[in-house]
């Protein structure tokens, strides 16, 4: 598994990069692949997303190949596009929506903020709203797009949208839930530890 630290990204360019290593991927031209980075603001809106939930009509939006509603990417916030070929790892994409909440759980507990799953919502909560979220996608059993964290992001641009299609979304971050100051480079830095333990236990290959 290799990781890439991409530091800030514009959201198309990291869609390039991913539709790129994961054609590569399933045919065995480039190992596995985890992303991590940061987006200028962008919101973005899943295949199956509806556009009446993008409640400011000013903002702009781009639609992409994943599953999930309309989310928010921007600073503060960081973000994983793990390429992980599922054909290889048990080919469930339930199990792999789950394992990625288990690695954000993981990440939280490491920063004392306690996060939870939510039955019927994909992503992470905690008791004071959502945290995390989670949009993939699946190209020939190879992932693509993947989650995102907040960390220090202004929360104020969520109120442009129902995030992930959820009206009243309650929603927070690391910073408002945790006790100590944070960077997102400390938040990458466990993020890169978490990924490659728990995904070489949970969905281990053959």
């Amino acid at each position: 598994m290799r990781i890439i630290d991409c530091g800030l990204m514009e959201y198309r360019q990291s869609l390039a990069l991913q539709e790129r290593l994961v054609a590569a991927i399933g045919v065995g031209d480039e190992e596995e692949t985890l992303l991590l980075l940061q987006h200028p603001p962008v919101y973005t809106i899943g295949r199956g997303g509806n556009p009446a939930n993008i409640l400011d009509p000013a903002v702009r939006v781009e639609r992409v190949n994943r599953g999930g509603d309309v989310t928010w990417h921007g600073p503060g916030q960081v973000v994983g596009y793990p390429l992980v070929d599922l054909g290889r790892r048990g080919r469930d994409l339930h199990r792999w929506l789950r394992f990625l909440e288990e690695v954000l759980v993981h990440t939280l507990t490491v920063f004392g903020i306690k996060g939870h799953r939510c039955p019927g919502s994909t992503g992470v909560w905690t008791a004071q709203g959502k945290i995390a979220f989670i949009g993939v996608g699946v190209r020939r059993w190879v992932t693509m797009h993947g989650f995102s964290l907040n960390v220090t992001p202004d929360l104020a641009v969520f109120s442009r949208i129902n995030p992930c299609g959820i009206r009243g979304c309650p929603m927070t971050s690391m910073a408002m839930e945790g006790k100590h100051p944070l960077s997102e480079q400390q938040v990458v830095l466990q993020l890169k530890n978490d990924f490659v333990h728990l995904l070489n236990r949970s969905l281990p290959l053959p």
